[in-house]
């Protein structure tokens, strides 16, 4: 049982932000062993939980709560790519982002408000009454970056929306 433990522990560690359903997918473990291993990790200050939209996140200590949201946002495929697009061009309109991401607008609001609420983004608007997004803090927001890549499931889960969005728009 301990290496089971273990195991949860170092998947942890090396996959920052995490959530339960990789964790159990990518170990082959069951939902309740996965449970039970990670309730007793947490009593044991081994590791932290961030809840991010419906979706809770697990975390080696030593992250602060905005880097927690933020890492948990970065694991999601179409906020990553709005970051990333944040990070390239300081203050992207939402159109322009719908446009580059070939998603539909009312999708880019949804994940804007998802980054407002986390603190990781702020909204704008010009002259023109147009939205602009803004990276609160863009040098630690690039650094995490680099530390999070989105699982397959999650990658998978995005590109259904998207398909959905074409299907509704068109």
């Amino acid at each position: 049982m301990m290496d089971v433990r273990r195991a949860v522990d170092e998947h942890v560690e090396s996959n920052p932000g995490v959530h339960f359903n990789e964790l159990a997918r990518n170990l082959d473990i069951a939902t309740g062993q996965a449970q039970y291993h990670l309730r007793n990790l947490r009593k044991a200050g081994s590791l932290d939980v961030e809840e991010v939209r419906g979706r809770t996140h697990y975390f080696p200590p030593g992250y602060d709560p905005w880097e927690q949201r933020t890492i948990a946002l970065l694991r999601r495929e179409t906020v990553r790519s709005i970051i990333v697009a944040a990070l390239e061009e300081p203050e992207p309109s939402a159109a322009d982002l719908a446009a580059d991401l070939d998603v539909a607008r009312s999708t880019i609001s949804w994940h804007v408000s998802t980054l407002i609420e986390a603190d990781v983004a702020e909204k704008t608007y010009d002259q023109k009454g147009r939205s602009h997004i803004t990276l609160t803090r863009p040098a630690e927001t690039r650094q995490l970056l680099g530390e999070v890549t989105p699982s397959l499931p999650d990658r998978l889960v995005d590109r259904f929306t998207r398909l959905v969005d074409d299907t509704l728009v068109d």
